[in-house]
């Protein structure tokens, strides 16, 4: 597949995701990211379950390659700023003011570079009375009024992955393409702030539309209730989902599916809205019918019947789906010394082509001399 970016160099002095997400989905285009990390330790995600090539690093960090520079020293200081010169967009991800710490603001990158287009990353902005707060995954969610949508009704506790740090991540690539396609040779390059405040605030932007034109406080029940979402746990222990949207031919076809038209003559369950209204009750009829029969078996009975669903798959499961072996979702990589690297290709399919090819993520340091020659012969 063509490399759409390969002709852009992406400076990243990133740590744990929103930063490195934001790069990786760069380098996933075909731009060339370096990773620049601190000596003997790297970037902290590295360590998070011990040594330093964590599952948590592999997960953003492909197709990168690693130069370590401590920018505290005048020789490794001067090395990334040679880098700079090089470079069409540096992304950052400190809290407001330790860039400039590391000799990495902007101003001082910009003396290099005039035409770099800088990415500040945050968790509450470069301003502000909330600035200076530290910033997580869970903080974010919470402070953009996502959280409460998906906290369980019952036993709340915070579930799922970091959706608000990967979501902050891509919006953030996003504004560097922007950024890219609107550049002009001897313009300044843009300055792009977005904080994870901002990117999941974005996200959650249905619920604040149902507030600010009726009034609607969203909660974690809300959506699958009027959309009609549902999900079943099999004779087998696996689960199935289904979405039946307002449709009633997707209403019609569950019930053909498992035999239970006679619901249609049941004033709680004859139309959309009563259903919507009866939910639990619709919930507690199905539960020990799907509770019958194998996955399989129902997988099979709704297709036939052309109702929305999914076998509702854990990750050791999902990527054997015929589907999901057809489209090559996974692709495999040889790291000379970390051995083998499976993950999941980029959804990007240019003239009906995937890109199949991944450069694992890389060891600490891993191009350090080579990117030191490049920068030396350049």
């Amino acid at each position: 597949m063509a490399k759409m970016l390969e002709h852009i160099r992406v400076v990243e002095m990133g740590t744990y995701i929103t930063g490195p997400a934001a790069s990786m989905h760069l380098a996933d285009l075909g731009a060339d990211v370096i990773k620049v990390e601190r000596p003997e330790t790297g970037d902290p995600f590295r360590a998070f379950k011990g040594g330093l090539y964590s599952p948590h690093f592999q997960t953003y960090n492909r197709n990168k390659r690693s130069i370590a520079l401590d920018t505290r020293t005048p020789d490794d200081l001067e090395t990334f700023y040679k880098l700079i010169e090089s470079a069409d967009v540096f992304i950052q991800n400190f809290r407001p003011g330790v860039a400039e710490k590391l000799g990495a603001g902007e101003d001082a990158l910009r003396k290099r570079n005039p035409g770099l287009i800088y990415c500040a990353i945050s968790g509450f902005g470069q301003d502000g009375p909330a600035r200076d707060r530290p910033a997580f995954d869970t903080v974010a969610q919470a402070a953009s009024g996502f959280l409460r949508l998906v906290t369980p009704p019952k036993n709340p506790r915070v579930i799922g992955p970091a959706i608000a740090d990967a979501i902050t991540g891509q919006y953030a690539s996003l504004g560097i393409l922007a950024a890219l396609l609107a550049r002009k040779p001897g313009v300044d390059g843009a300055r792009l702030d977005i904080s994870m405040l901002e990117a999941m605030s974005h996200f959650n932007l249905d619920s604040f539309t149902h507030y600010f034109s009726e009034g609607e406080v969203m909660g974690p029940l809300s959506r699958p209730v009027v959309s009609q979402s549902y999900t079943f746990e099999c004779a087998d222990g696996k689960w199935v989902a289904i979405h039946l949207s307002s449709p009633t031919k997707f209403w019609d076809g569950l019930l053909a599916a498992t035999g239970m038209e006679q619901l249609n003559d049941d004033p709680r369950f004859s139309e959309r809205m009563a259903r919507i209204a009866h939910q639990d009750d619709l919930i507690d009829v199905f539960t020990p019918v799907f509770r019958g029969r194998e996955r399989d078996f129902w997988c099979d009975q709704l297709r036939d019947n052309e109702v929305p669903h999914s076998p509702a798959y854990d990750a050791d499961e999902a990527l054997d789906d015929p589907q999901a072996i057809h489209l090559n979702l996974s692709v495999s990589a040889t790291h000379p010394t970390m051995g083998n690297f499976t993950t999941v290709r980029a959804p990007y399919n240019f003239n009906r082509t995937p890109d199949l090819d991944v450069l694992p993520p890389p060891v600490l340091d891993e191009h350090g001399d080579a990117i030191r020659a490049e920068l030396k012969n350049s």
